[in-house]
């Protein structure tokens, strides 16, 4: 296979530090779709950015060649560049909330890199966009184009970043986690597009991405990277055949899958919340939720399911008591929620606690954590000083982090860490109840699989209940017992895991495990080529 990249013993250094990414080679073949997986800090978005000559300033490049088609891309001056990107080398970005400008109509900025590039001139690069959009997905591409980005929905708008990237015809593509922001129906279905628009065009795709169920059912090739070396590289259908580094081998073992299930069906059931017709509507009449009704079991773990918008988050905050409900009830302990006034009101708060999705949101971040687990206990009145620090001690030591860590600021541990001390906090207070707001979602694979043991340990040791939210349903099949479907504020379909996922009833429930990255393993060979539909 002719080679479209070659990359060769690139090292590159952020001021005096160790080398983010040292004496890398690898290519990329024409048509071809490499995944470059690894954790936070491994170093594949250096790689990209190097690619792409989007290094920042802080950057030195001590040694390497990159080599796109027959340039010399680190010998490229400015001028260059400008010809080169969006017109033969395009990228897709990450998030496509930032990464559209909010004062500028879908349409203009699409079409802005035809209009650059002299493939079009300002009266048909309208039309050429509204082709482009068409060519993403987009049912209804007029419509789009005439949109702000706030008007279309996260899906829509990462199918707008694939519309402004395609729109040039270039050979090399770089998708920097082009779904890591979407729920895995509406990740499924743009990655698929996605592939079916490489094919047809016969591009070249460098996907890089923390998700390597992603990858190996998506790429002819995965790269994986750890603290900015290349481990290893090695096809999905070599799984099993070929002997991989013991790297690659933990992290394929990290990866969440309903085949790996964990739990065990737990026949008592009490429930600790018991969710009654519940209706949350939010100002302008908008119904969030739609009668929905559930229980929740003591020591056990309920997974809430279901699409942005399915209702989920707003359950959340109505069972915290942060958004009222307005019609039916919420009983914690038998008592309606809604009834509780001042100091019961209070009171409750110390008995369901929350774990939000990213923990840099969490803390103060002019706090150290030392300080931020003692704060409830203070808030509450709880102990004198001396007792609140070893409580904090405790805290620490259960979840696993050294104590010298709770002298740091946030920012001063990585993610896996915070998220860590963000549960410590949610368990200061001994509370009964767990809401689990997309944990892990923000976190690498071998973390994340980290913090799913945790979670299940405090569970087994402290007998906490979990009220577990998530769009991941591999991660539901290695934590929950118990699972509720949702689906425009409705619940579709509830029951034990093994019930509801092994005989799904509802179409919406097919729909969801179908999508699921890795099912039924992200182990085992990839079901489908990139892009096209399971049969």
């Amino acid at each position: 296979m002719t080679a479209i990249l070659d990359v060769n013993d690139l090292t590159i250094s952020y001021g005096d530090g160790a080398p983010a990414l040292e004496a890398v080679s690898l290519s990329l073949g024409r048509g071809e779709v490499l995944a470059v997986v690894g954790e936070s800090g491994s170093g594949k978005t250096t790689l990209a950015r190097a690619v792409l000559g989007l290094l920042p300033g802080s950057a030195s490049i001590a040694a390497g060649r990159i080599r796109f088609e027959e340039l010399d891309l680190l010998a490229s001056d400015q001028r260059q560049w400008r010809a080169l990107r969006g017109r033969r080398l395009a990228y897709i970005p990450q998030d496509p909330a930032t990464s559209l400008n909010p004062t500028r109509r879908v349409g203009a900025q699409v079409a802005e890199t035809l209009i650059a590039h002299g493939l079009t001139d300002r009266r048909t690069a309208g039309r050429a966009a509204v082709k482009a959009l068409q060519n993403a997905g987009l049912r209804d591409p007029e419509r789009a184009a005439r949109a702000w980005p706030h008007e279309l929905s996260g899906g829509m708008r990462q199918r707008a970043l694939i519309a402004g990237a395609f729109v040039g015809d270039p050979g090399l593509i770089i998708a920097d986690e082009p779904t890591s922001a979407l729920d895995t129906t509406v990740q499924r279905r743009v990655l698929d597009h996605l592939g079916g628009l490489v094919r047809e065009r016969g591009t070249s795709m460098l996907l890089i991405t923390h998700d390597l169920g992603v990858a190996l059912e998506r790429a002819d090739r995965v790269a994986v990277m750890r603290r900015g070396h290349l481990i290893d590289v090695f096809a999905p259908d070599d799984l099993g055949v070929s002997e991989l580094d013991p790297y690659v081998t933990e992290l394929l073992d990290a990866v969440p899958s309903l085949a790996k299930a964990v739990h065990v069906e737990k026949i008592d059931r009490d429930p600790v919340l018991a969710v009654r017709g519940l209706v949350t509507r939010y100002r302008g009449g908008v119904t969030a939720v739609d009668g929905a009704s559930f229980d929740v079991s003591r020591g056990m773990t309920t997974a809430l399911v279901g699409e942005s918008g399915s209702g989920k988050t707003t359950i959340a905050r109505t069972v915290l008591g942060l958004i009222p409900a307005s019609e039916g009830t919420i009983r914690f302990e038998g008592t309606d929620i809604d009834s509780l006034r001042g100091e019961e009101r209070r009171q409750l708060r110390r008995r369901v606690q929350l774990v939000q999705q990213n923990p840099h949101s969490t803390f103060d971040p002019r706090i150290p954590i030392r300080r931020a687990l003692a704060e409830p206990l203070k808030v509450f009145g709880l102990g004198t000083r001396q007792e609140r620090q070893r409580r904090v001690d405790q805290l620490l030591d259960q979840v696993a982090l050294a104590r010298s860590l709770g002298d740091r600021l946030p920012h001063e541990l990585s993610g896996g860490q915070l998220q860590r001390a963000a549960i410590a906090r949610a368990l200061a207070l001994r509370p009964e109840v767990v809401v689990c707001d997309e944990p892990v979602s923000a976190l690498d694979v071998s973390v994340q699989a980290q913090i799913l043991r945790l979670l299940r340990e405090l569970q087994d040791e402290l007998g906490l209940t979990y009220l577990f939210i998530t769009h991941d349903l591999g991660v539901v099949g290695e934590i929950a017992h118990d699972v509720v479907v949702l689906a425009a504020g409705r619940v579709v379909e509830h029951g034990p895991l093994a019930s509801v996922f092994g005989t799904p009833q509802h179409e919406v429930t097919r729909e969801l495990l179908a999508a699921a990255p890795g099912a039924p393993s992200a182990r085992s060979l990839r079901d489908r080529p990139f892009g096209k539909e399971p049969a």
